[in-house]
């Protein structure tokens, strides 16, 4: 699209640099001089506004000059009382004129006040911005031509075209998206609000202690039902403690919890850290704790197994200080509780402070409202159909109440608590099976009871038909279009995840760019951590609008599958000043041709050969693609990158060959590298220019 600078903009309204300035601030842009570009639709914007402006001031003066001259012919009649009009409503007229300019921009002030507000969904189409304004879908679609955009009545409007719009019809447009929605009906009156039981996830490493855990405060045997020892679902179960209860949801890691909260649920009122006394802090570890602060959800951290020979809970919580978590009586606001699950010690401490934090937080639900909550997990039952387990948060679920599920819907049959058992009805903070719904919902999807059968039949479709909507404009930020969304206002924080090869290269990188002041946009690492980067951290990408920076590593198929799904901006790097300088560059706009690695082939290496007067040979298979002999290629062991070069040599059996396709075997030797082993893959790729817009 086109840009204008300000002061080209400025001479051609004939107004002042500084006019121009103002009026892109109340739009919400950052101008900083009047050689600062902005796009054409922006200008068209001010245009208008001028046009308008101009017309009302017109109008404004001449009511004034027909007032005036009515006030003229007043002193004809009494000529005597003129010296002594000096009192000051007989002069209002004459100060008036002395300040004509300052009227106008107060009646704009006042006008762009008493502006109609429309609310819109998120993703509208010309039909449903059309019924909000209240004119019809064919008058907006004419004007949609005007301005050079070809849209259909069921076609999704940009941003840029809606904001026109709205200004050319004179409202204000207030964007509410469905969770926005969903939310307005929480605005429950003090008098009848309850306190709730507070929803606890468990989360920490895979070994130290999550479900022994649960089974200690359950007091029954969790783990003899799990295969291999290791937590394979989602569950929620309700534990009582005292008078009051305590809802735990386990997962099978942090995944789960961020999943959930990439589709928009704010499950969790607090997470319970678990860390052995004998192991320490650990990689997922660490990643808990980034997924958990990044939710904003207040951490309660359990040091486990502390009646292990090796224990010691001193240096688990020095080690944690370092992640910003420092105990209470070391000054800080984290809570720790030093226990062990398998002799229950100190278990009634554990519960004691997960509900003082809760009380502290004053969770409260209105059991009288129609139910509303969140799908913990679902699944297809062969006996029972599609089945889901669902966390009522506000309201109470009966039997036989409609309900609708993101885009399923039906009526409860049948409500099945924690322990097996047959219910009625389940109040706020509860989980619950549901059966009778049309099709399996997504985990981390909302449900609410609605009037009738219809009505949920209705809202599921209409849900389907935004959600495919959504889809084809959903966007994350990315280094290309930082600094377009800078300009914009839409961002003031860039979220990054950092993983390197090794802790150092990772801790080198978070310090250089914790060093960078970037005045547009203020860098927060939400994560960072060692490994290949994996479907883990595109997902809690994914959830915080963030960016990854690999360092020396690389995604695994999955996260890179995933993350061309979310739409998420994952770059790899082998020298740190040059994600330094990509940074800087992109807050101001300065990126420079791009040169993106296109994958060409995949090659898993099964066996090493070494042959006389060659050296050593790896025996492959090429699972993807081709391979091409003198191609460039990169080793990756566990995810991290060992060697970056070319092909030397490729065999099939004793024949050099040019290329091997994906499904045959193949030898190839490495220019200048040896060292290579049974399980490593070498990633074959081609540089191609990317051409910046």
């Amino acid at each position: 699209m086109p840009k204008v600078r300000v002061h080209q903009l400025a001479k051609e309204l004939d107004l002042t640099n500084e006019k121009i300035i103002e009026h892109l601030t109340k739009r919400g842009l950052t101008v900083k001089n009047h050689f600062q570009a902005v796009d054409e639709s922006t200008a068209e914007s001010i245009r208008r506004a001028v046009v308008r402006e101009s017309e009302r001031v017109k109008a404004r003066q001449a009511e004034k000059s027909s007032s005036k001259a009515v006030a003229k012919e007043a002193p004809k009649k009494k000529p005597a009382q003129k010296p002594k009009a000096e009192s000051p409503s007989e002069e209002a007229p004459v100060e008036s004129k002395e300040e004509p300019v300052e009227e106008p921009e107060a009646e704009v002030a006042k006008e762009e006040a008493d502006k109609p507000v429309v609310e819109v969904p998120e993703g509208a189409t010309v039909k449903e911005f059309a019924d909000a304004v209240g004119r019809e879908p064919n008058d907006l679609i004419k004007v949609f031509i005007k301005m050079g955009e070809m849209l259909t009545i069921n076609q999704v409007m940009s941003t840029t075209a809606r904001d026109l719009l709205a200004e050319d019809l004179g409202v204000e447009v207030l964007v509410v998206s469905s969770s926005e929605e969903e939310e307005e009906e929480f605005d429950d009156d003090e008098s009848v609000l309850e306190v709730r039981p507070p929803v606890v996830t468990i989360m920490g490493h895979v070994d130290h202690g999550k479900t022994s855990l649960l089974e200690a405060v359950r007091e029954m045997d969790i783990i003899s039902t799990e295969a291999g020892v290791i937590t394979q679902h989602i569950g929620a179960y309700t534990v009582a403690h005292g008078d009051k209860s305590i809802t735990f949801i386990d997962t099978p890691g942090h995944e789960a919890f961020t999943a959930m909260r990439a589709r928009g649920a704010s499950v969790t009122d607090i997470a319970v850290l678990v860390v052995a006394a004998d192991d320490g802090v650990m990689p997922q570890t660490v990643e808990a704790v980034g997924h958990a602060k990044a939710a904003n959800v207040p951490l309660v951290v359990a040091i486990n197994k502390i009646d292990k020979p090796g224990a010691n809970p001193e240096k688990i919580k020095q080690s944690l200080t370092e992640y910003e978590l420092v105990p209470e009586e070391w000054g800080g606001d984290t809570v720790f509780v030093e226990i062990s699950a398998k002799m229950k010690t100190n278990m009634d401490d554990l519960l004691d402070m997960i509900l003082l934090t809760a009380e502290l937080r004053e969770l409260k639900a209105n059991p009288s409202a129609p139910a509303r909550g969140v799908v913990i997990e679902a699944n297809l039952d062969r006996g029972r159909g599609p089945v889901a387990t669902v966390l009522v948060q506000r309201g109470t679920l009966r039997i036989g109440d409609p309900v609708v599920i993101g885009v399923a819907y039906g009526k409860t049959r049948a409500l099945v608590d924690d322990h097996g058992d047959r219910i009625q009805e389940a109040g706020p903070g509860l989980p619950v099976e549901v059966v009778g719904l049309s099709s399996v919902p997504n985990a981390g999807e909302s449900f609410k009871v609605v009037g009738d059968d219809r009505e949920a039949r209705t809202m599921a479709e209409e849900r389907a038909h935004k959600r495919r909507q959504a889809e084809q404009m959903r966007t994350h930020v990315t280094l290309d279009d930082l600094f377009d969304r800078i300009k914009e206002g839409e961002l003031q924080d860039l979220n990054l995840i950092l993983k390197g090869d090794v802790h150092g290269s990772v801790e080198a990188l978070y310090e250089s760019l914790e060093k960078l002041e970037t005045p547009e946009v203020k860098l927060s690492i939400i994560l960072k951590g060692v490994g290949a980067i994996s479907e883990s951290d595109v997902m809690l990408a994914a959830a915080s609008n963030a960016i990854i920076i690999g360092f020396n590593v690389r995604p695994d198929p999955k996260a890179k599958a995933m993350a061309e799904k979310e739409v998420v901006d994952l770059r790899t790097y082998r020298v740190i000043y040059q994600v330094v300088d990509d940074i800087k560059a992109a807050c101001r706009g300065m990126l420079a041709p791009e040169f993106e690695e296109v994958d060409v082939g995949r090659v898993e290496v099964r066996e090493v050969f070494k042959v006389p007067k060659i050296g050593f040979i790896a025996g492959c298979y090429v699972s993807e693609g081709e391979i091409e002999r003198g191609a460039m290629v990169r080793l990756v062991r566990d995810g991290v990158v060992v060697y970056e070069g070319t092909i030397s040599s490729l065999r099939r059996f004793k024949d050099d060959v040019k290329q091997v396709k994906a499904g045959y075997e193949c030898g190839i030797a490495l220019e200048d590298f040896s060292d290579v082993k049974a399980g490593d893959v070498v990633e074959a790729y081609k540089k191609v220019e990317v051409v910046r817009e």
